[in-house]
């Protein structure tokens, strides 16, 4: 099987099944890990942003569609995912300061676009590698704090009515990914047990698993399971969305934009380098698969990504670099050789089921899914704050340096967290 694919400028787009052959374990993982996440952002786009069900769904699906181009057709060898941190950064910005849908998705475009020019700029003269070396690590790690604070600020104050609704069902959902992602004595055990370890793969699973048999136990979670197939509304969605539609950003949002923009530009700049120090530390163990790593590529295809987003489906920041997650799953596998998993690009295509859409038109399983889709959230925001609070201290390892981060991450929240 051809596993060159082909070569479109600086580009490489792979069809599936033709230059990468069909990974079980992580289609399996994938089918249900990734369409619980992607979906996880519906509940909040019907209440805030006033989408239906359908409509929600829909916009997720070009979400993960989009995502998923940045390897089959740009080429990138990173399992993309949203730029985490910077989401309740645009929440709090976003829905404290904009009361109707229209500007609230006008708001969003700008973001986009914003990030996109951004994006195009620094890869085009190169200067991405200088900004990041230009600014000091205090500074990047009240970033990284601020978000983290920011996050659980969303969870247990902002939202915090959501929790309380269904507490049996977030507090197991949560105490179990805690477990499996952060604690020290855990981690020892996967490293000795086989069946943790393999338990422990499938990520969020778990945690959704018991979140279902806590919740319906103590009546918290409510199905209402629908059949037949979900015909996209993408007419009544773009009615809804598209700047075409419903106006342009005027220019006021583009000025008030950018400096969030520009924070978010330097989380995704972080994303980048652990995707490339993850595929470097690895690259050893599979002379027979060499990635290719571009940084000025992976600026192209992120403001691509987030211009066509900008104009179809607003919803900043859900088109970033790196699910960092996944991408360490998939190289734990793709590390064990060629007959465990074909390329490193194979295996994440498999995760993201090859960008096509199976089970989010399937009915039965998008509303079975739906009770959980909260939980999905919450679990997103807290468990990205911990990992953030944590790579902020090991970047602030100076007295001074914390008390800057601590500072930048104090004035991050106040205004927009």
């Amino acid at each position: 099987m051809n596993t060159q694919g082909y070569k479109w400028g600086i580009f490489t787009a792979r069809v599936p099944f033709l230059h990468m052959r069909i990974e079980v374990r992580e289609l399996v993982q994938g089918l249900i890990v990734s369409l619980s996440t992607g979906m996880a952002l519906v509940p909040l786009l019907m209440s805030g942003f006033g989408l239906t069900f359908e409509e929600a769904v829909t916009i997720s699906m070009i979400h993960t569609m989009l995502v998923t181009s940045n390897l089959l057709l740009f080429g990138e060898p990173f399992a993309g995912g949203w730029v985490t941190p910077a989401l309740p950064f645009t929440l709090a910005f976003v829905m404290g300061g904009y009361d109707s849908p229209a500007e609230r998705f006008q708001m969003m475009t700008a973001l986009s676009l914003d990030f996109a020019a951004l994006l195009l700029l620094l890869g085009v003269t190169g200067f991405g590698q200088k900004v990041m070396d230009f600014i000091a690590p205090s500074i990047k790690a009240g970033v990284i704090l601020g978000a983290a604070l920011a996050a659980i600020k969303r969870v247990f104050y902002n939202d915090f009515d959501r929790f309380q609704s269904m507490p049996w069902a977030m507090s197991v959902a949560l105490l179990t990914c805690l477990v499996f992602f952060f604690l020290p004595v855990f981690q020892k055990l996967k490293a000795k047990n086989k069946l943790i370890a393999f338990i422990a793969s499938f990520g969020l699973l778990p945690g959704f698993i018991l979140a279902g048999v806590f919740g319906t136990v103590f009546d918290e979670l409510h199905f209402d399971i629908q059949h037949g197939i979900l015909i996209p509304p993408l007419g009544d969605l773009m009615n809804k969305v598209s700047p075409f539609a419903i106006g342009w950003p005027p220019v006021d949002f583009f000025i008030a934009a950018l400096p969030l923009a520009c924070i978010t530009y330097l989380i995704l700049f972080g994303d980048l380098l652990t995707g490339i120090a993850l595929i470097k530390d690895n690259q050893k163990h599979r002379p027979d698969d060499v990635i290719d790593i571009n940084l000025n590529r992976s600026h192209y295809a992120g403001a691509i990504r987030n211009f066509i987003m900008a104009l179809i489906a607003p919803f900043f920041p859900t088109q970033g670099t790196l699910w960092s997650g996944v991408q360490i799953i998939i190289i734990q596998r793709w590390v064990e050789g060629r007959d465990k998993m074909q390329t490193l690009y194979s295996g994440i295509a498999a995760y993201y089921y090859y960008g096509i859409p199976i089970l989010v038109l399937w009915l039965p399983v998008i509303t079975f899914l739906k009770p959980f889709m909260p939980i999905a959230l919450m679990l997103t925001l807290v468990l990205t704050g911990v990992a953030c609070a944590k790579l902020s201290f090991r970047m602030a390892v100076k007295m001074n340096d914390r008390v800057i981060m601590a500072v930048v991450a104090l004035t991050l929240v106040y205004f927009w967290g």
